[in-house]
């Protein structure tokens, strides 16, 4: 705590916190974990036991401003005038101030503050939340409420993962004074992944009011929300990355704050002389809560799936899963035994068809459907396999021709039937020996197709405050290819 709170001050804080937070939605309740209310005096230092900076020029995304620390009086940072400080109101301002007019890149025209949980708080699942009022929206103004991947100094950007819960730029850049934006963004097998959703305030909302930014964190699932976490706007899963990907975001994450200052080439364009000086983000509070324990879903009885290889008839199976009502949404995902096949989830949920919402309602409809590979049929030329039966059909055809050219010149009259029986009875042999093979059985060339036979497809479900590794709930559905 800082030199100014006593003990009673922040056991009360934590009493008001608890007091806070908002009223539970059926069985879906939280808890306080941790949060930062920014209360005490003006001048009361920021609690160092919760944040820690970023400082100077960090050299990323075209910025121009200079991160300053309070008392730092190099960059352009002014001691007497921080760029983070409690208001007296029960505020964290983060300002940025003007101290030069190039729009270059990293030239720290700007000074500004970056806060970070890194190596107090880092944690992982949860609910994460900020209210704030955003600065004015002008040329160069990036405000943001973020999350990096706490194992970011051993991995490295993107692999550590980034959540970001609120960022705004101006309307020139995509969003203006009626929106933000909500982001993820992993490493990919082959390229970065980025996934993202703008948010539109209703009823003539603007970002300079004061506004909750926040997301729901489980197991290979975000839910992102602003002022109400019970009115989700956007949902990802590891179901939404692509085949073959790794979700990146089931490690110990910690928290930003910041307001960046753009340059030329940036996301929010290069600040000009429209750009209010100073730039200011007012923060509420932030708060970190954790979600009571939610029972496992019921899995139902799903039907077999029966499917010929290749076709889409009769591959789906469809049936009812259960929650205690109010416990929010539950992932689904699949997985299937059968060789060059795959599993697909449909929940029909309006956000992400990967989830079932069980905040209104306790139960829900899971169709999982399978897509299997067809068995190509062959022709008589073509792999090396059918090349075989092509030259026996050859010889055997040959020696056929023979004989009827040898028939054609025998001089007893009678005798010549027999031969020409001879020959197309060898003709119709070697014909089926070169299409079928030996004992008339069809030659299937290796690893062409699902190969027939009895499978099982596995449909696990994850809930709020599952531990990300184990499925909560799974069920085994039976799968036979023809």
């Amino acid at each position: 705590m800082g030199v100014y709170k006593s003990a009673i001050l922040g056991s009360a804080m934590a009493i008001v916190f608890a007091c806070l937070v908002p009223a539970p939605v059926a069985a879906q309740t939280w808890s306080g974990l941790w949060s930062d209310e920014f209360t005490g005096p003006q001048g009361t230092p920021i609690d160092a036991t919760k944040w820690t900076y970023d400082t100077g020029s960090l050299g990323v995304n075209n910025e121009v401003e200079y991160y300053c620390s309070p008392g730092m009086t190099t960059g352009g940072c002014v001691g007497t005038n921080p760029n983070a400080y409690l208001d007296g109101n029960g505020n964290l301002i983060i300002q940025a101030l003007k101290v030069g007019t190039s729009t270059t890149p990293y030239s720290n025209s700007w000074t500004s503050a970056r806060l970070k949980t890194q190596g107090l708080e880092e944690f992982q699942f949860g609910r994460v939340e900020s209210r704030m009022s955003l600065p004015t929206v002008a040329p160069g103004i990036w405000p943001a409420f973020w999350a990096l991947g706490a194992n970011i100094n051993s991995v490295s950007w993107p692999l550590c993962g980034e959540a970001d819960y609120m960022e705004n730029v101006p309307a020139s850049s995509g969003l203006g004074p009626t929106m933000i934006a909500s982001s993820l963004h992993q490493a990919g097998t082959s390229a970065r992944i980025d996934r993202t959703a703008d948010y539109t305030f209703p009823n003539g909302g603007v970002v300079t009011g004061m506004h909750v930014y926040g997301a729901i964190w489980s197991p290979n699932m975000i839910q992102f929300y602003v002022d109400d976490p019970t009115k989700v706007f956007y949902v990802q899963t590891a179901s939404d990355i692509g085949a073959g990907q790794t979700w990146g975001f089931n490690h110990t994450f910690f928290l930003i704050l910041n307001l960046a200052i753009g340059g030329d080439g940036s996301w929010p364009g290069a600040f000009d002389a429209t750009t209010p000086n100073p730039s200011v983000m007012t923060v509420d509070y932030v708060r970190i809560y954790q979600a009571a324990s939610v029972p496992a879903p019921t899995m139902g009885n799903p039907p077999s799936i029966t499917v010929t290889a290749g076709a889409t008839t009769g591959n789906a199976s469809s049936f009812s899963v259960g929650e205690t009502l109010g416990s929010g949404r539950v992932y689904f995902a699949c997985t299937t035994t059968a060789p060059k096949a795959t599993c697909q989830v449909n929940t029909a949920d309006a956000l992400n068809t990967n989830t079932v919402d069980f905040s209104a309602a306790a139960t829900g409809t899971v169709t999982v459907s399978v897509a299997t590979t067809a068995n190509a049929m062959l022709v008589p030329f073509g792999p090396w396999w059918k090349m075989l039966d092509a030259a026996r059909f050859a010889v055997v055809a040959l020696v056929a021709a023979l004989l009827i050219g040898f028939a054609s010149k025998w001089r007893a009259r009678a005798l010549r039937p027999a031969y020409a029986l001879a020959a197309l009875f060898l003709l119709g042999g070697g014909f089926v020996l070169g299409c079928s093979g030996s004992g008339g059985s069809t030659i299937t060339p290796p690893g062409n197709g699902t190969t027939p036979g009895s499978y099982t497809v596995r449909v696990s479900a994850y809930t709020l405050t599952g531990n990300g590794t184990t499925p909560d709930a799974t069920v085994s559905i039976p799968l036979t290819v023809n």
